[in-house]
């Protein structure tokens, strides 16, 4: 019999259901979830994927964990930076390989100075932010294709539809042997096989990440900071497409001077793809509407430091995330 993967769930909110879901199905995986804030809300009143319930060691922190083969962060990336050292206790150099679901970019920056030995990787929820329709009673959202894998309606009750897309890839690591990453990154993409959902394993996966935080800095930043729909600030003037335009190109020069060749034409695919949607929200708009934190440092902040480090321009991406980190602190201050 092959030997049993423990695996760690760290964020138990939609995704991380989705997720725990998924991987729970292979009778190798030992699986541990860590519930933050619906902890209490997830021991009286698990239904994932009705009428399925889940069963596993759920957990409040790390420490009550033993080590793991792989940890799952399907956290909302917000304070970034302090996740790594929460995550330790599970966390064997030599074994543990750290999986990041999560918008934005450079988000396995922390992880890679903390864990130097350890395999990360990085996974992109393949057009998960592209449409989203809001009920204002269950934030059911809509992706451009098919509906999002699951929404957590109330806390501890996640309602599944059909699955998402995952693109995964390995985040480069000169400290680990090739041939190790690969094995491993297979046997996880055999736990999602496995489990039924649809991935596709990318050797560009930071050039995936890059386009899609292409579209986010656009559409997040700008949907929450005018609280309208897409299609309503496409209308409001004739300088809001060009706007548009060239807050996606300063993302795109960033990029380029990153190392990650995105096209010259991407920005007209996206236009073309949000001009045939109907208005739609984002995902920070929806936090901002709900009093909560917002990921503004993987989606708008780390371009922004990229910028500045390789002496690039982007007053258009620079004012909006100021102005969005202080609609944010104010957000904070409130909880």
């Amino acid at each position: 019999m092959s030997h049993p993967i423990d695996v760690m769930i760290y964020g138990l909110g939609a995704i991380g259901s989705f997720y725990a879901f998924i991987l729970n199905r292979s009778e190798r995986v030992r699986l541990t979830v860590v519930a933050r804030s619906n902890y209490d809300a997830v021991c009286q009143n698990v239904r994932l994927f009705s009428p399925l319930r889940l069963f596993a060691n759920l957990v409040k922190s790390p420490d009550e964990a033993s080590t793991m083969d792989y940890i799952i962060c399907a956290n909302k990336a917000i304070d970034q930076h302090r996740v790594p050292a929460v995550l330790k206790p599970a966390v064997d150099p030599d074994r543990t390989s750290i999986v990041i679901i999560q918008n934005g970019v450079g988000n396995e920056e922390v992880f890679r100075e903390q864990y130097p030995r350890n395999l990360i990787i990085t996974c992109v929820l393949k057009d998960r932010m592209d449409r989203w329709q809001v009920d204002e009673k269950t934030d059911y959202l809509l992706i451009c294709q098919t509906w999002v894998g699951a929404t957590q309606t109330r806390p501890g009750v996640v309602n599944h539809t059909k699955s998402e897309n995952l693109q995964i890839g390995t985040f480069p690591n000169p400290h680990l042997d090739q041939t190790i990453a690969t094995k491993r990154l297979n046997e996880f993409a055999a736990l999602l096989e496995h489990g039924k959902t649809r991935f596709q394993i990318c050797d560009d996966i930071q050039q995936k990440r890059w386009e899609k935080v292409v579209w986010n800095a656009a559409w997040n930043s700008l949907t929450t900071l005018t609280m309208v729909d897409t299609q309503t600030w496409l209308h409001s003037s004739p300088d809001a497409e060009p706007f548009t335009r060239k807050l996606m190109f300063e993302v795109i020069t960033i990029a380029r001077a990153c190392g990650v060749p995105l096209g010259d034409d991407l920005i007209d695919q996206q236009m073309a793809k949000i001009k045939a949607m109907p208005g739609i929200g984002s995902s920070m708009q929806v936090d901002r509407k709900n009093g909560r934190p917002m990921e503004i440092d993987a989606i708008l902040g780390f371009p922004l430091q990229k910028a500045k480090e390789h002496g690039i321009l982007a007053p258009y991406l620079e004012s909006l995330c100021v102005l969005l980190r202080a609609i944010d602190q104010k957000l904070r201050a409130a909880l």
